[in-house]
């Protein structure tokens, strides 16, 4: 298949559309169910790339949650304890421990749930059916991996009463090196990047801090993957293989951090005793339960539940996680990554991160004001890394 013509572009009314290769090669992929459309495709494409560098990067699987052509969350195929799978609504998925494209997938979901709701799932490896078995649980549009099991396939082509997307994406496709796109009449002609993110890039520590551990090393390579496919300014948020909050699309660099680390906390609050406590009804919504719980971690929990409102969720009124308890949990959290796509302009984004228990930093460096920042790094103890390699997309 050369063509495959679209139900419309990115809204209803740009119509007609098409998604098709301009040298009039094979497409590098197979719609084995479902239609996708024009969003769903450009997730799906972005996530690709994504997967492929992180599984290239760390050889071990890889998935990524798309929205709107940025990664919710992404995340390596390595092992849950009981309680980050109760946290990320992960638990009771038969066979999950034995797999390792559904531990990938069920972190990558769990980095930012409400973000992630309707997403497009990539998957670096064959889909079988614990990772299946974990999708048909949730709420999205479809998903693109390398293969499916037999059973696994089954399983997904029942979802969304049988419409929903699944592809099957080419390994060994490669993209030609000029790639073009059009905006507004013009057409823009630029190198495709093709810069690889590996170990060699956190080889220049500027900070008195020299030392890497193996796990930091392996998480700031998951965060500047995730940069790589994710819409500028953009940061990532990194610990124990999988993104925990990214920062995306913002017009400043600070407001990217604060994002990131916003999310990051309430990922590490989820895990809370008191959260993994909520006594929701039996049979509510996962949607449900991840709104509840958005909403319990927020500023005025007992304003939100009070008066009977959280009759409908629990069983009885919750347990509140009050201001003093958030700040003593989130304090003893530490050994965090982060990647930055671009140079931090001032130190105001190193004092944001330290205070949601980042450690370690990788950032292109460039700024005038480098030595300002690396001097904050030191008197935090926080080791950076300048990689050199600036990764905006858009």
């Amino acid at each position: 298949m050369t063509e495959l013509p679209l139900k419309y572009g990115c809204n209803p009314n740009q119509k007609p559309a098409r998604l098709y290769r301009r040298d009039g090669g094979i497409l590098p992929f197979e719609v084995l169910n479902g239609n996708p459309g024009y969003i769903n495709f450009m997730d799906a494409l972005n996530g690709w790339q994504l997967v492929l560098a992180l599984r290239d990067a760390t050889g071990l699987a890889a998935a990524a949650s798309f929205k709107h052509v940025s990664p919710a969350g992404a995340a390596l195929g390595l092992p849950m304890n009981g309680e980050l799978k109760r946290a990320l609504f992960a638990d009771g998925v038969d066979g999950l421990d034995d797999s390792p494209i559904a531990c990938a997938y069920a972190r990558a979901r769990g980095a930012d749930r409400l973000a992630s709701f309707g997403d497009f799932i990539i998957l670096s490896e064959p889909c079988d059916l614990a990772c299946a078995r974990l999708i048909a649980r949730e709420v999205s549009d479809g998903v693109a991996a390398p293969g499916y099991e037999p059973e696994a396939l089954a399983v997904l082509k029942q979802k969304r009463g049988g419409a929903y997307c699944v592809i099957r994406m080419d390994r060994d496709y490669r993209p030609p090196e000029t790639e073009i796109r059009e905006i507004f009449g013009i057409a823009f002609e630029q190198r495709h990047n093709g810069a690889q993110v590996s170990g060699a890039l956190l080889g220049n520590l500027v900070t008195k801090r020299k030392a890497l551990p193996e796990g930091a090393r392996r998480d700031l390579l998951v965060s500047l993957a995730a940069l790589k496919y994710t819409q500028s300014n953009s940061v990532c948020l990194a610990v124990d293989g999988q993104a925990i909050g990214v920062g995306a699309g913002q017009q400043s660099r600070v407001a990217c951090v604060r994002l990131a680390c916003d999310k990051a906390d309430r990922w590490r609050l989820r895990q809370h005793e008191k959260v993994l406590a909520l006594p929701f009804l039996p049979g509510l919504r996962r949607p449900d339960r991840d709104n509840a719980v958005d909403a319990f971690l927020g500023e005025d929990a007992r304003a939100a539940f009070g008066g009977g409102r959280w009759q409908g969720l629990f069983t009885r009124e919750p347990d509140y996680l009050e201001g003093a308890e958030k700040e003593r949990w989130l304090k003893d959290f530490g050994g965090v990554s982060m990647g930055s796509d671009a140079f931090f302009p001032f130190e105001d984004s190193v004092l944001r991160a330290w205070q949601s228990g980042v450690e370690y930093v990788a950032q292109p460096g460039g700024s005038v004001r480098d030595g300002e920042v690396i001097d904050c790094c030191d008197r935090l103890g926080m080791a950076m890394a300048f990689t050199g390699l600036r990764l905006f997309h858009h």
